[in-house]
């Protein structure tokens, strides 16, 4: 049976699973959040209504990190996201997180707040989540000199989890030109197949990104 992936193709978490999918050219059931029968199905599935979520053999997985991890084993092809090496495998997973809790998670506070109204904004969580991103960047410059990708030469889901979040990143807080190695990177992650396809299939939704979307990538 052919998985079931809902998504939108404008979310940084999407984008990160369709990545893997993409990479390993697996067949799946694109059920995409914009119908409202589908957006129904999905409240049922996961009531928290955050995605993506990927239903597939009767189970339903959350999170796009497990989700990546789970294809691995269920559907397991050409991409490798995690090494069998278990010390590589630290690595892999290890930035994983750096690249959602410490990109990602400020990236989108600062979104969020855009959003809300001009009462309920929090400059000072702003100006935290703003320093976050930029110390953040200050040691992913660091760590990629002398390297192709996150953990080293092979593309992993650590790259799965930078692309989206490095491609919004800097559309949020932008990257200093001064960051050679990390300014490198994030324009490998937006000339790899696998990711230039999501950044493609999400352009008709850039006028609601709340920041205005620059006319670039």
């Amino acid at each position: 049976m052919t998985p079931i992936l809902y998504a939108h193709p404008f979310s940084s978490y999407c984008q990160k699973a369709l990545i893997a999918l993409y990479e390993n050219e697996t067949p799946f059931e694109y059920r995409m959040l914009e119908d409202k029968d589908v957006m129904a199905e999905f409240e049922t599935l996961w009531p928290i209504k955050r995605f993506p979520v990927l239903v597939d053999n009767g189970k339903t997985l959350l999170e796009a990190t497990i989700i990546i991890e789970y294809l691995a084993l269920a559907r397991p092809g050409s991409f490798k996201p995690i090494p069998d090496d278990p010390q590589a495998a630290i690595e892999v997973r290890m930035l994983d997180r750096i690249f959602d809790n410490y990109i990602s998670t400020p990236q989108q506070k600062v979104v969020f707040n855009a959003i809300r109204s001009e009462a309920d904004r929090d400059p000072y969580g702003i100006a935290e989540a703003r320093t976050m991103l930029e110390r953040t960047y200050q040691w992913l410059d660091r760590h990629m000199d002398g390297r192709e990708w996150a953990a080293g030469g092979s593309f992993s889901l650590a790259d799965c989890a930078a692309a989206p979040a490095l491609f919004y990143a800097d559309w949020t807080h932008p990257i200093d030109p001064a960051l050679t190695n990390l300014t490198a990177y994030r324009k490998r992650l937006l000339a790899r197949p696998s990711f230039a396809r999501a950044v493609d299939e999400a352009r008709r939704f850039r006028h609601y990104f709340p920041l205005g979307a620059p006319d670039r990538d």
